[in-house]
């Protein structure tokens, strides 16, 4: 089992018509790693929404001459979704459109709502009807309800960041205007940049402004609110510092892709000198130093560079298999990891290898990558891990929703090398991260335990859905 993040977020603004589908497209791509169960895409035609959207890839939901259909405009927000919350069905697509008394909305969100429950719980008994199981709906809802009484969609949004609490980095979408905002916690990235005519654009990493041929100008500051209209934005930072900067640390080691930065942090970087903390950390006697691909590759020329073994590949992935967290459920994503990747033989033969990956949730996975090692004959499997272990649940976007299911929580180290078959483990220390992040402020509550807000009341990943089995049955009369 792999770590899965919950989504990615891209939105575009013109300053003419433009085919801002076609660039959502391009944009979504970059971002397809965070996520690659459902996509969709909005564009606002002169105040009129014209949307696509559906479970798949990008490749797949947008296949033919269904990305043609979609009109030019001058706004077009996108989402990329893996479902940390809400079950896995068309109707949690996003981006979420709502059409209310002030006029048209589309929503798109990264992250998790530590208090969707009891805000859903109040929506609903106030008359509120639900049609997904996302965050998302709830945060769309919060914002539809405060525009009622405020002066201009961005005061809505304001006022709606008072009451949601969280990881949200979101895009919103009315006949005028684009919206981005963070949360005051910065607990999912978010940035933005503009191409050589002044097209706007949003992204959950950087990544996906290059990508579409944008510059990028900065992050999106925790708590801040951009908006973007008529060819210029305005910033709005009154939520900012009022919540100390808890960025996700896991977007560095695992989640985002190795030329994006965050924050001001080179995510390629940072995966190197976890390697180089590593090596340092935990040596080993060895041959060669091999990386898994792809979240591994960096942390493993990081341990070689600064250990003097060799780095080599070892390892091959099918390019065409996406990470082995796409598929729900766990016997699926068993069987995608036998086909993902292959060993070259005529590297690890008779060799003493030093594998590099960035996690070990289950252990399963870790599993079959050592047998692979040892079919292809390793003498020796010294085993780095660029993150501590994971012993706690998350409850800002990772899928990380039970401690029962964590096999740090139930074994020592030693214990876990003896179930993966490895001849020796090494996690990263806890004392190292903040190299990672060159010690700005991040959020460490899967590692360590202390969260930045409260733990939500119900803590169950598909907290909004409940089976037929599951359902109390009414009393006897």
């Amino acid at each position: 089992m792999s770590i899965h993040e919950e989504c990615g977020v891209f939105g575009v603004i013109s300053p003419n018509d433009a085919d801002v589908a076609g660039i959502s497209y391009y944009g979504l791509y970059a971002l397809q790693h965070r996520g690659q169960e459902s996509c969709g895409i909005v564009v606002n035609d002169d105040g009129v929404f014209a949307s696509h959207k559906d479970l798949g890839l990008l490749s797949e939901v947008f296949s033919g001459d269904i990305l043609s259909r979609l009109p030019h405009g001058r706004m077009a927000i996108g989402h990329v979704r893996y479902g940390t919350t809400g079950g896995t069905n068309r109707n949690n697509c996003q981006p979420i459109e709502v059409n209310h008394q002030k006029g048209r909305m589309a929503l798109a969100h990264n992250g998790n709502l530590s208090n969707a429950a009891e805000l859903r719980n109040r929506l609903e008994l106030s008359g509120a009807i639900f049609h997904t199981t996302s965050d998302t709906e709830t945060i769309a809802y919060i914002i539809t309800k405060e525009r009622l009484t405020a002066p201009s969609i961005e005061a809505a949004v304001s006022r709606a960041m008072n009451v949601i609490d969280g990881a949200y980095s979101l895009l919103l979408m009315s006949p005028q205007k684009l919206i981005a905002a963070r949360d005051p916690y910065g607990f999912r990235p978010l940035c933005f940049g503009v191409t050589p005519d002044g097209t706007y654009i949003v992204a959950s990493e950087s990544c996906a402004i290059k990508a579409v041929g944008g510059e990028f100008i900065r992050d999106v500051e925790p708590g801040e609110m951009i908006v973007f209209s008529k060819g210029s934005y305005v910033s709005n930072k009154e939520h900012c510092g009022t919540k100390p900067k808890k960025l996700c640390v896991f977007e560095y080691i695992y989640f985002a892709r190795p030329d994006s930065v965050i924050d001001g942090v080179s995510v390629h970087s940072s995966r190197v000198a976890a390697g180089r903390i590593l090596a340092k950390a935990h040596p080993a006697p060895a041959d060669l130093v091999i990386g898994v691909p792809d979240s591994g590759l960096d942390a493993a020329i990081g341990f070689s560079l600064e250990s003097g073994v060799p780095y080599a590949i070892g390892l091959i992935k099918n390019k065409y298999i996406g990470r082995t967290f796409i598929s729900p459920g766990q016997s699926m994503r068993l069987d995608q990891v036998k086909i993902k990747l292959s060993a070259i033989e005529d590297v690890i033969k008779g060799r003493r290898i030093v594998l590099i990956d960035d996690s070990i949730v289950r252990g399963n996975t870790s599993g079959r990558l050592v047998k692979l090692l040892r079919e292809a004959g390793a003498a020796e499997i010294h085993m780095r891990i660029s993150s501590p272990p994971f012993l706690n649940p998350c409850y800002y976007g990772t899928d990380i929703d039970s401690r029962e299911n964590l096999i740090a929580c139930k074994h020592s180290v030693e214990e876990i090398a003896k179930l993966i078959g490895v001849d020796s483990l090494g996690y990263l220390p806890m004392e190292a991260l903040p190299e990672l992040t060159r010690g700005a402020g991040y959020c460490d509550a899967c590692f360590s335990g202390e969260y930045p807000t409260e733990i939500p009341s119900d803590t169950r990943k598909d907290r909004f859905e409940m089976k037929l089995s599951e359902r109390k049955k009414p009393a006897k009369q």
